[in-house]
């Protein structure tokens, strides 16, 4: 019985598939014309695709003269608006001939929302200015918090923006400081007084802030200082453009073992910096799955290619306002559910405590660990060692105690052997 309903279940599955890629390719047949045009003309030169007319409610302008004069190009299968329907992340991949950096180069450039997402700021912002959904939003934006600051405000102080975003859960002034200080779309770059900026780069500033801050994520903690994530290039309307780091770490999965030694030794050294590094600031990584990183094709670094989810605690404020238990080891609590890349935190916790074990705990748990599940599949990034190393049994030991720790402050002492152990791998496998 369960035989004859899994044939049957089966025969659906296919007859569905079959369905779906029949009306694809009717759509094709039917859409032959336009399809065509499409790949000949370039999209991302052209305003109403950036969605430029939706500024200052955007990401920036940085990058306007590359997009509109036709230095950036969808690469073949992306010029096909038809595959939008699964382009879910609004993610696209172009060649850029722009100038020294680019020269040919692949970029990918981002939208950082989906369809849905992009239209619930224009209704967001419209509900907060007027107080209906539809509205015109170059009129609207003067009605709402994001013009608030506006005019000779000087500085943007936590007052003002925290609880907007989890980059601003807890901000101090020297964070924010540092926002303004680094942001890109403005020709003032490298000033941290607020005033001056025009308004539209103030409010454009304030709109990333709240609805998706990774811009300013890569741009406050820049790849050229050494910090793990993708490079920030620019902005066009709600088009932002990074470097193309690579294939993502997902698709080494299943690589010589070698390889995935080294892959989990730098995810952990990732770990270890943005925890605990000289400017005091901690960035704890709220969402980690394989797919939030990607690893280089010739230098073989991971880097963090999704930097959304990003709190940051400055430890310098915590020390100075001693909140409550401000010094006592915090331990973030193993989660044992059903769904893929599940963490368990505390944002306000996180925000309080100099010792935190959460980045550990996460790279542990979600990529490197037997409880690590994605797409299907378990085991983590480590399945399967060679003999002599499953028979040592150090190696499972270390992660288990990692990602769930069996005593008192264990994860922090595994964490630290863990790194000093793959480390001891990865050279003996050279």
């Amino acid at each position: 019985m369960l035989r004859l309903v899994s044939l049957k279940l089966g025969r659906l599955y296919r007859y569905v598939k079959l369905a779906v890629l029949g009306s694809l390719a009717a759509a094709l047949v039917l859409n032959t014309h336009s399809l065509l045009a499409s790949l000949q003309r370039n999209e991302l030169s052209e305003r109403r695709f950036l969605q430029l007319n939706k500024c200052p409610a955007c990401w920036g302008t940085s990058w306007c003269r590359k997009f509109l004069n036709g230095q950036l190009r969808l690469e073949s299968w992306g010029r096909l608006r038809l595959l939008d329907f699964f382009n879910v992340k609004n993610v696209y991949f172009a060649r850029c001939t722009c100038g020294t950096y680019c020269n040919g180069r692949r970029v990918v450039l981002k939208r950082l929302g989906s369809a849905q997402e992009l239209a619930d700021i224009d209704t967001k912002i419209c509900r907060r200015a007027t107080g209906r959904g539809r509205c015109d939003l170059l009129q609207a934006l003067p009605a709402t918090e994001f013009a608030s600051l506006n005019g000779d405000v000087r500085l943007l102080t936590p007052g003002a923006v925290e609880g907007w975003s989890d980059l601003v859960h807890c901000p101090s002034q020297r964070l924010l400081d540092r926002l303004v200080r680094r942001y890109a779309e403005t020709k003032d770059s490298g000033s941290f007084l607020l005033r001056n900026l025009k308004d539209s780069e103030r409010m454009q500033l304030l709109i990333t802030l709240a609805f998706n801050p990774e811009p300013l994520v890569l741009q406050s903690f820049p790849s050229d200082e050494g910090w793990p994530f993708a490079k920030y290039l620019g902005a066009c309307g709600r088009m932002v453009a990074v470097n193309y780091v690579g294939e993502e770490l997902w698709s080494y999965f299943n690589a010589p073992w070698e390889k995935r030694v080294d892959l989990a030794w730098q995810l952990m050294e990732i770990a270890e910096q943005l925890t605990n590094n000289d400017f005091e600031f901690a960035l704890y990584l709220l969402d980690v799955s394989f797919d939030n990183f990607a690893v280089g094709p010739r230098d073989g670094k991971v880097i963090i290619v999704d930097a959304e989810n990003v709190l940051v605690a400055d430890k310098r404020l915590i020390r100075q306002n001693k909140p409550e238990n401000w010094d006592v080891w915090y331990e973030s609590k193993f989660d044992d559910c059903d769904k893929e890349a599940c963490l368990s935190f505390s944002k306000e916790i996180l925000c309080a405590r100099v010792t935190v074990d959460h980045n550990y705990y996460a790279i542990c748990q979600n990529l490197l660990s037997r409880h690590a599940t994605w797409r299907g599949t378990s085991g983590g990034l480590l399945h399967d060692p060679p003999a002599e190393i499953a028979k040592d049994g150090r190696l499972e030991a270390l992660l288990d105690e990692c990602a769930n720790p069996k005593k008192r402050y264990g994860r922090f002492q595994a964490a630290r052997e863990l790194r000093e152990y793959l480390a001891q791998l990865s050279n003996n496998a050279r």
